[in-house]
């Protein structure tokens, strides 16, 4: 072992590189976690290693770029599905982001570096894990923030329980994330130290953690159909399959008991029609089979039944004069009536996907967004909860937007459930996965079950504990008939959300000083 630690260690630029690779094979689809936790092991002994503080944020630096780079490989996929750019561009687009991201665990390297100095892998084990909760939580705000993928992931179980993080109620993701940070390099102090048996210990505790089956199942009353239609992003961008479409979002949900109440869940993207009314009749005539709002929301009356209620991904328009000048991402509440009973417009964009930054620099040369139109969508105003009456309170989350952990509930007004349409088709095969895990990880962190309706998956419904009671796999289709799981009591992460995850940062910079006076004592 040591043998190959000093070979290892004899060339810290590429073992650093090599380490951000394999620490995010412990993401979604494949779920290396072992792997990824002897690979941050890995980089925590680099950086206690390091001579200086430069050098330790080169390495977190090169970390954080390996790292990223294949964390979020799926972005490239993206670029496959719009003609504006070549696809190609995808595969320069993820480094050049890498770029930037890595800047977050080159800081937290800084940190945990500056605090611990050289040789103190213990004192380091604690800074490095309270740095890394500042970190992520920099990384999720700075710049609109980019919270997809926390190191916290590593730590969730399969889809029938949730592994460790099942302590994220009492921490919050960031902070879980620098729970599994600190056991990581805890293993790196373990093994320096060549207490061998200790190490085992750990191993096996953590492996009991990430398999212990999760609690009882509790069921609720509110019944529900969600459909995953199968759509395709060229029927999704192609005018000529928009009555298809709706038909087969409509022929999937059905009712299967004539009048029985019901809610039924639709993904974001499938439905083209505009269906708010007060537009330019031309914006109507473009869009949807009857030119008019009303009759497009009474249809999907008729389909879903008299007594039912659907939540759909929709789109409303900002219209000054006979002219739209800007788009929300929504969510629509439509009765067996065809009335509107609410409405939600999602908060969290998703740059150069719903809008592009610096429009009048970037699109002289040549830069558009990735999905389709040129008319940039506009913010709503964030986390609300809409009281369905008999179908409870849904909290809304479309898409990108479920992953930013302690911002996807209105806190003065708890729901029962969060619905997160989502249009999953231009992820390529490791974003869906990764995009579901991390709604998993909301349902615990909150209390609160999460249904995601999809256009080609995955869809799934989550319990409270974060168990995927149900799912679609990708690129099929269907529907899912059940109830919807209850609501567990408010976590204390639902009460206090981030500032917990400060809180733990707190926690491991304290012990962290407290680690280095015993030592230095």
């Amino acid at each position: 072992m040591g043998r190959l630690w000093q070979i290892v260690a004899s060339r810290p630029r590429l073992a650093a590189l090599a380490f951000g690779f394999l620490a995010a094979t412990g993401f979604q689809p494949l779920g290396l976690w072992p792997l990824a936790m002897l690979a941050m092991a890995g980089f925590a002994a680099l950086l206690a290693d390091a001579p200086y503080a430069k050098r330790a944020v080169w390495l977190g630096w090169l970390f954080g770029f390996a790292h990223f780079t294949f964390g979020n490989n799926w972005i490239a996929t993206a670029f496959t599905h719009q003609a504006e750019m070549p696809a190609v561009l995808g595969w320069v687009a993820v480094p050049l982001l890498s770029l930037y991201l890595a800047v977050y665990p080159a800081l937290a390297a800084l940190g945990a570096r500056a605090l611990a100095g050289r040789g103190r892998p213990w004192v380091l084990a604690f800074a490095l894990a309270g740095c890394w909760i500042v970190a992520e939580l920099l990384r999720a705000r700075v710049f609109t923030g980019y919270a997809w993928n926390p190191f916290a992931m590593v730590l969730l179980g399969p889809f029938d329980r949730p592994g460790l993080a099942a302590l994220s109620p009492w921490m919050g993701t960031y902070a879980l994330s620098g729970l599994a940070v600190f056991l990581s390099a805890a293993l790196a102090a373990l093994l320096r130290e060549r207490r061998y048996r200790v190490t085992a210990v750990v191993a096996a505790l953590l492996a009991a953690g990430m398999y212990w089956p999760a609690p009882a199942a509790r069921e609720g009353t509110v019944r529900f159909t969600l459909v995953q239609p199968d759509l395709t992003q060229d029927r999704i961008n192609d005018p000529r399959h928009y009555e298809a479409n709706f038909v087969q979002l409509a022929q999937l949900s059905e009712p299967r008991v004539p009048d029985e109440p019901r809610l039924v869940l639709w993904p974001e993207s499938g439905l083209a029609d505009y269906l708010s009314p007060g537009y330019p009749q031309h914006y109507y005539e473009r869009m949807t089979a009857f030119a008019d709002p009303l009759l497009a929301r009474q249809r999907i009356g008729r389909t879903i039944g008299p007594e039912s209620l659907l939540l759909t991904g929709a789109v409303n328009l900002e219209v000054e004069g006979e002219r739209a000048v800007g788009a929300y991402n929504s969510v629509m509440a439509i009765d067996g009536a065809g009335e509107i009973r609410g409405t939600y417009a999602k908060a969290h964009l998703v740059p150069y996907g719903e809008y592009l930054p610096m429009r009048f620099l970037l699109e002289p040369l040549g830069l558009s967004r990735l999905v389709a139109g040129t008319m940039d969508f506009l913010p709503g105003p964030g986390p609300r909860t809409l009281d369905l009456a008999a179908f409870g309170k849904a909290a809304m989350q479309i898409c990108y937007e479920i992953v930013f952990s302690g911002e996807v509930v209105d806190r003065a007004e708890r729901p029962d459930y969060i619905f997160n349409p989502s249009n999953d088709g231009w992820f390529g095969s490791h974003g869906p996965p990764q995009h579901l895990a991390q709604a998993r990880m909301r349902a615990i962190e909150e209390g609160l079950p999460v249904l995601r309706s999809t256009t080609t998956g995955i869809s799934a419904v989550i319990d409270a504990r974060g168990v995927v009671r149900e799912h679609f796999p990708q690129l099929e289709g269907g529907r899912i008939d059940g109830v919807i799981p209850p609501a567990a009591a408010p976590t204390p992460f639902a009460l206090l959300g981030n500032a917990l995850a400060l809180f733990w940062s707190i926690v491991f910079l304290g012990l962290a000083a407290v680690a280095l006076r015993r030592r230095d004592g």
